[in-house]
C-alpha cells in the first residue's frame, strides 16, 4: 500500500499590496517547515508536488530538499480562485468562505465554486498520481481550502466548512491510500506526533 500526503502550506507573510498567490511563507511558516522534517513519514517520500503559488512553491522545496528530490508543479493544485476579491480582511474572509462553502454551486463574490473548485482539485490529484510509478510515497504541497473539498471528496460527504483544516495559520496534513483513495487520517498538524 502506497500512500499519499496531502499538506497545506504553513504560515505566510501577508500583503494586501501583493496578489494572494505571489505570497511567500513568514519566517514562522519556513519555522514550521522544519519542524515537519521530524515526522518519521518524510523520509519515506519519493516525489513531492505543489501548486504554482509562491507559498506551496517555497514550502515544497524545503521538503523535497530533506529527500533529495526535485518538486513536480501544478497549477490545478492550486488554492480555489478568489482572485476577484483579492485580498480581504479576516472577518470578511471568514464570512465570504463560510458561504463559498455552505452553496458549494455558486460563486461567491465572484470566486470560483467550491464545486468547481473540488473537480479540479480532484483531477489534479488524479494527474499527479498517474504520473507517477506504483507503490511511490508522493507528498503534495497545497492549500487549506481546497485540501477541505478533497478531503470531503475522500469521505463522501456533501462539501462542508467542517472539513476545513484546525488552526488558523495551515501548516496540516492528511493522508489517504494511492490504490484506494481510502482515507487513513483527516488533519494532523506539522508538529503533532506521528500515531
Amino acid at each position: 500500500m502506497s500512500r499519499v500526503y496531502f499538506m497545506s502550506h504553513p504560515e505566510v507573510l501577508i500583503d494586501p499590496a501583493v496578489p494572494v498567490p505571489h505570497w511567500g511563507l513568514s519566517p514562522r511558516g519556513f519555522e514550521r517547515m522544519q519542524a515537519l522534517l521530524v515526522q518519521p513519514w518524510v523520509r519515506g517520500l519519493d516525489t513531492v508536488w505543489c501548486s504554482t503559488e509562491r507559498k506551496a512553491i517555497e514550502a515544497a522545496a524545503i521538503l523535497a530538499a530533506s529527500v533529495g528530490v526535485v518538486p513536480g508543479e501544478l497549477a490545478a493544485l492550486g488554492e480555489n480562485d478568489r482572485s476577484a476579491t483579492g485580498y480581504l480582511p479576516k472577518a470578511e474572509f471568514e464570512a465570504t468562505a463560510d458561504t463559498f462553502f455552505a452553496d458549494p454551486e455558486s460563486s461567491v463574490r465572484g470566486w470560483e465554486t467550491a464545486a468547481d473548485a473540488q473537480r479540479r482539485i480532484v483531477a489534479a490529484i488524479a494527474t499527479v498520481l498517474s504520473a507517477i510509478p506504483a507503490g511511490a510515497a508522493i507528498g503534495i504541497v497545497s492549500h487549506g481550502g481546497v485540501g477541505a473539498l478533497l478531503l470531503c471528496h475522500l469521505q463522501g460527504q456533501r462539501i462542508s466548512r467542517t472539513a476545513d483544516q484546525p488552526g488558523t495559520g495551515g501548516g496540516n496534513y492528511f493522508c489517504f491510500e494511492r490504490e484506494t483513495y481510502a482515507l487513513l487520517h483527516g488533519w494532523r498538524a506539522f508538529e503533532a506526533p506521528a500515531a
